[in-house]
């Protein structure tokens, strides 16, 4: 091979080494886009396999704030049967919500809390909640005992546009009292005028 033959290759090389390696790259390169981390948690611990557990946190560059509310979403799966008896978030929420009540969890069968709607709601939240966070969640089973997972925050966008925030509560009417009329007519018998014989 002579000099001028092995220049040429390993110019062609230098000229297409950076060409291959950048094929995706330029103002509309894919790996410039917005790609969750994941879609959530999933773990199995005393028979319950959580999967795809997320916090649904607010519309990007912005934050839920102290007092709102948040839903969580998951799948989950008993494998002898259980019931889920109840959530918290403890240092996130005061209080967490199973909107529909305790869940039944029959055995080896997948029960999809993954929305729309939220079924377990944080109500009250102590922070800030911001995407891209994390949650810390103990779930109480029946007979499996407590669950407890750290999950994702994941922003009202995306792939997640589609899921609903909790629902606003609606205020009770409160009871008021009746009105009652104070003055009542009360018709005294008048005297009958006496005849006398």
């Amino acid at each position: 091979m002579t000099r001028l033959n092995r220049r040429l290759l390993l110019g062609a090389i230098a000229v297409l080494v950076p060409v291959l390696a950048g094929c995706e790259a330029g103002l509309n390169a894919p790996t410039l886009e917005f790609h969750p981390a994941s879609s959530g948690v999933s773990i199995t611990q005393n028979g319950i396999t959580l999967d795809n557990v997320f916090v649904l946190g607010p519309p990007l560059g912005s934050a839920l704030p102290p007092g709102g509310r948040a839903g969580v979403f998951l799948a989950i799966e008993a494998e002898n049967g259980d019931r889920l008896v109840s959530v918290s978030a403890p240092g996130t929420a005061s209080t967490v919500k199973l909107t529909d009540g305790p869940i039944d969890l029959p055995a080896q069968t997948l029960v999809d809390l993954g929305g729309p709607e939220p079924k377990i709601v944080l109500n009250r939240l102590v922070n800030p909640l911001l995407g891209g966070t994390t949650v810390q969640l103990t779930l109480l089973f029946q007979q499996a005992g407590t669950v407890t997972v750290s999950v994702p925050v994941e922003p009202h966008a995306y792939d997640y546009a589609t899921y609903s925030p909790p629902a606003i509560p609606r205020p009770t009417p409160s009871a008021r009292p009746k009105a009652h009329a104070s003055g009542s007519a009360s018709s005294s018998p008048s005297a009958s005028p006496s005849a006398t014989p």
